[in-house]
């Protein structure tokens, strides 16, 4: 690991801390093996991050960052309303896909009652633009005549991410109990188109 770059040494350090964190929790995670894969040794990790929480958090926050940049990437403002909603569960369901270890990290931080991203100065501050972007699009649905009044934008987006982490944080369990393989293609499909209907159906005026 070259020292004369810092941001490369860090950013190498937190991908290898991603995938170590996601693989096994907070809890099981382990420093020597997040530095092994990152090619640095402990030493320059603790110099780094200062401890395994505060590289957790790191991760966290980076995990965050992520999917905000990509849903500000939509452009949602732009669209129609329906079109923006749909758009927005369409991609909330493919990023979870796409990035199983986010939801893996959620889980572990949520084992932990959420005890980091209280510390976080950025994490709230990464949300605030994105629901105004959701109030702003349900505000252009209710000029428009398409969407019904008082829908909680904060509500509104709980929902949406619920739909798809629920079913895919429990899909063995739920597997076994309806006897059927919830991440076979049919069946992803018809959760997508499930969950499209649902919102759309909800915010119908």
């Amino acid at each position: 690991m070259n020292r004369r770059n810092p941001t490369r040494n860090q950013g190498r350090i937190l991908k290898a801390a991603l995938a170590e964190f996601a693989r096994h929790g907070l809890g099981g995670a382990r420093v020597d093996r997040i530095a092994a894969r990152a090619g640095a040794n402990k030493r320059m990790l603790y110099y780094y991050f200062g401890s395994k929480d505060e590289l957790f958090l790191a991760a966290l926050e980076e995990s965050y960052a992520r999917i905000r940049t990509a849903e500000r990437a939509l452009r949602l403002t732009d669209l129609e309303p329906r079109e923006a909603m749909r758009r927005l569960v369409e991609f909330t369901w493919n990023y979870y896909l796409e990035q199983p270890e986010f939801l893996t990290l959620l889980n572990s931080e949520n084992l932990h009652r959420g005890r980091h991203v209280k510390r976080s100065k950025n994490i709230v501050a990464m949300h605030s633009p994105f629901v105004a972007m959701i109030k702003q699009v349900l505000a252009r649905g209710v000029r428009a005549g398409e969407f019904r009044r008082g829908v909680d934008p904060v509500q509104l987006y709980i929902s949406i991410a619920g739909l798809g982490y629920f079913y895919l944080s429990n899909r063995h369990t739920l597997s076994t109990i309806f006897e059927r393989d919830l991440l076979a293609a049919r069946h992803k499909t018809e959760r997508l188109r499930h969950m499209v209907e649902l919102v759309l159906g909800y915010l119908r005026k």
